[in-house]
């Protein structure tokens, strides 16, 4: 049994609080239907994710088969199932691929019970025959089964459901609604149906209508009419403006009982209609006991279904693989397109040598004339690659966590560790950093060989890649919109150039503030005063005034960078924001 003893949620609207739940009182036996409603505003959707737990309540208690859910624990992922107005499957992903995450994230299990739990799921929700077919290809109403179908493959024993039938034509509305009731009838579980809509009443169990925080009716649809004075459902809504909500809930308080003794009647009719007997209370669980429940995934198990799927994504996210290819692709030839000059400048940086002093002279004038057009196009050569993977690891990791906010908060709703997901990100981003910056490295290197240490520049071309990437996935994970972001992100990457000091040297307060959160000077700076050689390494410091920093302790520079961003995005994604 579910039972909510005096809840209210209470928020501080300026000058006055207002109670979103104003002393909400109410049980649900198990095998029962119910659906809250009410006109918009009224705080059915507040309601059901109080109850989830998402919400926290001001004062008050749920009770779920007689324990008390503020006090000794809230629900366990495995007991709850809850489907939010909000799309929970990625677009690109088959809807068999999307209920077999689920059940993978939710359920530890052999393969062959998981095989059964997905097809038993496909088919209880009339899924099985588009099994195949994609989430961005379904109707609405196909899509409201696939949440549905998400949310069972844990079996729960409560599933709360926000607005399924929104958008719906008259026969899925109907369908989805008789779906919902046979899902209650199976193991004793309890199905909460938020819903603006009036029609399909007959098919719940009971209706719990709403009024501006207050609970004005819970009973039976047979004499929800008759309680309102009204001929039939669509009168509902207006009847409640002609009263004061606090009137509606003390007018229902007075009535409580009787209503409740209709429903504890209907209840066992219902299921003796089907010669069942209502399902008993489930026996609370006392330390030692084993109880026959779903075990959630480990950590491991977790990281490699988010990472597969991710890579599943990528690959049919055809925009952002075209984006991805073409990126890795041309980058390094705009490169390559600069190097030419760079080379010939470095074939022409000789000893100076002459046979007498005007020819000593004029040779060491020349020189100074080619040692400054070596540097500068050194220094710019390395200071391009190091921006150009600076955007690449930008456009990484800008939208990969704000993007999906809402899936994340959902699975982790469901039991999806905080720790899987990061580590699936991190792996993922690797990969692409590898791929982009050892392409970068090996394209450039081939028409402009480095002279001196090419491995130490190697490194800082990974680092600084890998370091742009982890800070902005760290700035996704805190963000409440991609767009928002990628703003930012695109911001951090424009300010790199004009603070590295690479162009030209900042005043010396303004350097000590920025540099050390300016990858770009790090990996400028550590693959300039740790790979190259004597000669080159003279021309780079002749045209540059900004000061280098000695190679390792670059690396441990951006190193620190790669942690910031990773602990941030930890920061981000275990901070719940639903909305």
């Amino acid at each position: 049994m579910l039972e909510a003893r005096n809840i209210c949620l209470e928020v501080d609207n300026g000058e006055e609080s207002l109670f979103l739940l104003n002393d909400v009182n109410f049980c649900v036996p198990r095998g029962h239907f119910m659906a809250i409603v009410g006109p918009s505003g009224c705080g059915k959707t507040t309601l059901l994710k109080a109850i989830a737990g998402i919400k926290e309540t001001t004062s008050g208690s749920f009770y779920w088969e007689g324990r008390d859910l503020s006090e000794e624990g809230d629900f366990e992922p495995h007991e709850i199932g809850y489907v939010p107005q909000f799309s929970i499957a990625y677009e690109e992903l088959t809807v068999d691929e999307s209920v077999e995450s689920a059940a993978r994230l939710r359920v530890s299990a052999d393969e062959d019970t998981l095989n059964d739990i997905i097809d038993n799921v496909l088919a209880e929700t009339g899924l099985a025959e588009i099994a195949d077919r994609q989430v961005k290809l379904l109707s609405g109403g196909q899509r409201r089964r696939l949440a549905l179908a998400m949310e069972l493959v844990s079996s729960p024993r409560i599933l709360l459901c926000d607005e399924v039938t929104s958008g719906l034509d008259p026969r899925s509305e109907r369908e989805i609604v008789q779906l919902l009731h046979d899902l209650s009838m199976k193991d004793g579980r309890i199905v909460i149906s938020v819903t603006h809509s009036l029609a399909q009443m007959e098919l719940y169990d009971s209706i719990m209508v709403m009024v501006r925080g207050n609970l004005a009716y819970h009973g039976s649809p047979e004499v929800m009419v008759h309680y309102f004075s009204v001929n039939d459902f669509e009168e509902v809504y207006p009847r409640l403006a002609l009263r004061d909500p606090i009137e509606w809930n003390a007018s229902w308080l007075k009535h409580r009982k009787d209503y409740y003794s209709k429903l504890g009647d209907e209840h066992i009719a219902k299921f003796a209609a089907r010669g069942e007997a209502p399902p008993p209370p489930s026996p609370r669980h006392e330390e030692g006991q084993e109880e026959d429940e779903p075990t959630a995934s480990g950590f491991f198990t977790q990281m490699m279904v988010m990472l597969r799927r991710r890579f599943s994504i990528l690959m049919r996210d055809r925009t952002q693989l075209i984006l991805q290819v073409a990126m890795i692709l041309i980058f390094p030839v705009l490169v390559a397109l600069f190097s030419s000059k760079g080379q010939d400048q470095l074939l022409n940086l000789t000893d100076v040598q002459g046979s007498d002093l005007m020819m000593e002279a004029q040779a060491q004038q020349e020189q100074a004339e080619v040692r400054a057009r070596v540097g500068s196009a050194v220094s710019g050569i390395i200071m391009f690659e190091v921006i150009l993977l600076g955007l690449m690891g930008a456009n990484n990791s800008s939208r990969e966590v704000a993007g999906e906010r809402l899936i994340m908060e959902k699975e982790k709703f469901g039991g999806a560790g905080v720790g899987a997901y990061v580590a699936s990100k991190a792996v993922f981003l690797s990969v692409l950093v590898l791929i982009q910056s050892l392409w970068m490295f090996f394209f450039v290197e081939w028409f402009w060989p480095l002279r001196g240490d090419t491995m130490n520049h190697l490194i800082f071309l990974l680092l600084a890649n890998a370091a742009m990437t982890s800070v902005c996935l760290g700035i996704s994970a805190n963000c409440k919109t991609p767009d928002q972001s990628s703003l930012l992100s695109i911001y951090l990457v424009g300010f790199q150039l004009p603070l590295s000091g690479a162009v030209l040297a900042l005043p010396d307060t303004i350097e000590t503030l920025t540099q050390p959160f300016i990858s770009a000077y790090w990996a400028w700076s550590g693959s300039i005063e740790g790979g190259l050689q004597p000669d080159v390494l003279k021309a780079v410091k002749s045209i540059v005034q900004t000061t280098f920093t000695e190679s390792g302790f670059c690396r441990v520079v951006l190193g620190l960078h790669i942690l910031v961003g990773l602990f941030l995005t930890w920061i981000g994604v275990r901070r719940t924001r639903w909305e």
